[in-house]
Parts: C-alpha cells; structure tokens; sequence
C-alpha cells in the first residue's frame, strides 16, 4: 500500500510564549517534530520522505530539522487545516492512504497510525477519535443508530444532547488518495473564522456514501496536543514515565521511576541500577551489572558491563570499559576513553584522555590529550599542561609510571615505563624509562625564625 503522510507543523504557537516555533520545542530532548516525524517513518517505511507544512518560522524550523528526510512545504498564509492540506496534496499524487497528523502531538504512537491506516484501507474516510471524561471544547463524534460515524460537530455548536457525547475528536485522520483532491476541492471557507476546515470533509464522505470509520489510541495522552508550556511539562513527564516503565519491563532496577530523564535514546544490559535524578542525553549504553549513582549526566557515552558510576559524575561523548570505577564528582570530558578496570575517583577531571587497563586517577586532577598505559598511578593534584595559550599539546605516561601527588606534567612530554615523578615535580622534559624525576626548589629550614604578627 503506498501510504504518504503530511504532517501539519505551520502554527505560531503564541501560547507558548516564545521565538522558537512550537514543533521545535523539546519533549525528552527532541522536538515534537522529531517525535512525530519518528513515528510517521514506522508506518511510511523507511528512507520515505514525509509532507511537513511549515509556516511561522519555516526558515528556522528547516534549519534545525536538516537531519531529517522530509519534503517540506511553505504554508505562506494560515487559513485553517485544510488550507494546509492543500498545499501538501499535489506531493501526494498516486497515494492510497494519505495520513493527517500534527506536528505538536509527540506522543503518538506507530501502533496506533498503523491502526488507523488499516481501518483507512484506501477506500474508508479513517478518523482517531478518543474518549474524554469531560469532552467540553472538543468537537464530537455523531453516530447514527447503526453506530455508524455522520458528522464531528464543534463543541460550540453542539446541543445539549451532543455535549454529552463523551467521544470526541483529536484531528488525525487517514484519507482514501483517490477522494482527496476532490473532498479538498469541495472545501469552503464561509465561516466566522474565514478558514478551510479539514473536518468538513466527514459530511462530504457520509453525503456520497463513503464509509466513515475510526480507530482509537491507547490512552487519551497519545493525541494530547501542546498549546501552552505546562501541556509541554505534563507531556514530558508522561514519556518520561512511559519510558521508565519499559527501562523495569526490560529489567532494569530505578530506585525512583518518577526522578529519571531520557533525553535520547538509553539501551541498558542485564542487571542495571540507576539511582536518582539522573540524565540520559544523546545515545547512551549501559552493559551488564553497571551502576549508576545518584545525580549523574551522562551524555553520547559508552559505560560497558561492571562499572560503577559513582554520584554526582558527569559523562560526555566518553567510552567506558569494564570494571571501572568513576567518581564520585568526576567529569569524562569528550574523547576519553577508560580501559578495564581504570578509576577516575573525585573531583577528577578527563578530556581527550585514553587510560589504561587498571591505571588509576584518584582525585583532584586534570588529565587532558594525554596518553595513559597500564598500571598507571596518578597522585592527586596531577595536572597536564597541555595548553600554551594558542596551541594543545600531547603527554604520554608508559605502563607502572607513578606520579607523584601535587605534579605539572608539562605537555610535549613523555613518562616512561615504571618511572616515578617525585611529588611536587614541574616536569618539562622527558623521563626515561625506569628513572626517578624530581623537578622542585630545594628545601631550606632556617632557624629561628619569627612568624610576623599583626600590629597593636
């Protein structure tokens, strides 16, 4: 079946209070756009290009979804829904279902567009309707006696009888190809608002014997629409909890599902533990047996199975080995990458750093475009100078080298193998293999000397 899907995104949003067009503003670290466009790709098949109408911002909505595979069309003037959909439907050309969706309802489902474009068939007009407990502001759902569909009618038309339907009406719907261009033709705009309402193509369907049907979400949040930022909050805490319900499906252990964030997309392996208030942004791996403490953000990382990390670390584009131990207070700036069983402990920070298998960075450093091997011990208050000002510079320290605490590894340079840097050291050249290091003033201790005192 060749399905198409035009995906309405042209809306101001002034509700929302801001410069940013509203599809642009994030649910879980993506726009709503992107969740839609997510579950729309599901349904078309994959490297199928979507029809998203763009109009208030076009320019910036185009710039900040460039990565995605989508045939944009310009909506110039906002003249209802129907208006958009005719700007979309000459790309819809050959299409056996045409699906209708909105560009603020992120937490739509592909199980559920799937649905809908069955009960469409290429033959029925296919509405997604939902129940509401209180239903007041939203069009309803008419049914004749058969339970067949005949019209939505607005809630500020409705009559009492109609009001009380409970059945109501979220907008997304999947049109017959063949019928589209012909219903859209036959739209009007003689209303208050002056605008083409998509919706009036349900009588045009009933009028000529087209059979009306309908599928439903599975819970009324699926189709919840943003308008306003707190509908923005309440949507993120929703997928949040959706998704923290399928991380414990999956076996994962969260000591509180209710203080998690995924902002991307988190995998976890057999027997993961993350504790409280922490951060998933990007893409984020967590192998078997890893721990996560307690207010962590981790970012575009790999963490593989045993590692512990530890509270309050902060991870960003790093690759994690096996066993290690992390934190806590530490931060893996991009491009390092630990080898099994390495420890980065507190207050320790790593950029561009490679440590070796078992080498050890306790705390209160800064290892940075550093080169560390096996075994490796770097005392605490150890820093790589790696920076003069205009250019980075690269230090490597072999396999056993000890550094001794409160050191200045001052970059180019080079440690060797079983080495040992005297505390205190500002190394500036190479140390060979094997060799001790001690680059630090002479002690004097000159007696009789008389600490200064403060002034009556």
């Amino acid at each position: 079946m060749n399905i198409h899907v035009i995906v309405l995104a042209a809306g101001q949003g002034s509700r929302m209070k801001s410069s940013l067009p509203k599809v642009l503003h994030p649910i879980a670290g993506r726009s709503m756009l992107e969740h839609v466009l997510g579950a729309s790709e599901l349904v078309l098949g994959e490297g199928k290009q979507a029809h998203v109408v763009i109009g208030h911002g076009a320019d910036k909505v185009r710039e900040r979804m460039a990565h995605t595979n989508v045939n944009w069309v310009e909506q110039t003037e906002q003249l209802g829904t129907g208006h958009a959909v005719m700007q979309a439907a000459p790309a819809c050309e050959g299409a056996d279902v045409v699906l209708v969706l909105y560009g603020d309802v992120p937490l739509i489902r592909s199980s559920t567009l799937k649905s809908l474009v069955s009960a469409c068939d290429g033959k029925n007009l296919a509405l997604l309707t939902v129940e509401l407990a209180n239903p007041s502001g939203y069009g309803r759902i008419v049914r004749d006696g058969q339970g067949a569909i005949q019209a939505i009618v607005e809630d500020k038309d409705a009559t009492p009888e109609q009001k009380a339907i409970t059945e109501t009406n979220t907008g997304i719907m999947a049109i017959p190809g063949s019928r589209l261009q012909e219903w859209l033709n036959n739209l009007n705009n003689d209303n208050a608002q002056g605008e083409f309402y998509l919706t009036d193509i349900v009588a045009m369907a009933v009028e000529e014997g087209t059979a009306v049907v309908n599928a439903r979400p599975g819970s009324e949040m699926e189709v919840q629409g943003v308008n306003n930022r707190a509908q923005q909050a309440q949507l993120e805490r929703l997928l949040q909890q959706r998704n923290a319900e399928q991380l414990m499906n999956d076996g994962v252990t969260l000591l509180d599902p209710a203080r998690l964030d995924i902002r991307g997309q988190l995998t976890c392996g057999h027997d993961v533990v993350i504790d409280i208030n922490c951060v998933f942004e990007g893409e984020v791996s967590l192998g078997d047996g890893v721990e996560i403490g307690p207010n962590c953000h981790i970012k575009n990382t790999v963490i593989k199975a045993g590692t512990v990390i530890k509270a309050n670390s902060v991870l960003e584009d790093a690759v994690v080995g096996e066993g290690c131990d992390i934190g806590p207070f530490a931060r893996l700036r991009p491009g390092t990458r630990l080898e099994n069983k390495a420890k980065i402990g507190n207050f320790v920070e790593t950029k561009k750093a490679h440590i070796g298998l078992g080498s050890k960075v306790n705390h209160l450093s800064y290892i940075g475009d550093a080169e560390v091997g096996e075994g490796v011990n770097i005392g605490a208050g150890t820093i790589t100078c790696n920076y003069d000002g205009a250019n980075k510079f690269k230090t490597a320290i072999a396999d056993g080298a000890f550094i001794g605490s409160n050191s200045a590894l001052v970059a180019p340079v080079s440690i060797g193998k079983d080495a040992v840097i005297g505390a205190g050291s500002t190394v500036t050249s190479d140390v060979p293999d094997e060799n001790l290091g001690v680059a630090r003033g002479r002690q004097r201790n000159i007696p009789g000397w008389k600490k200064p005192v403060k002034k009556s």
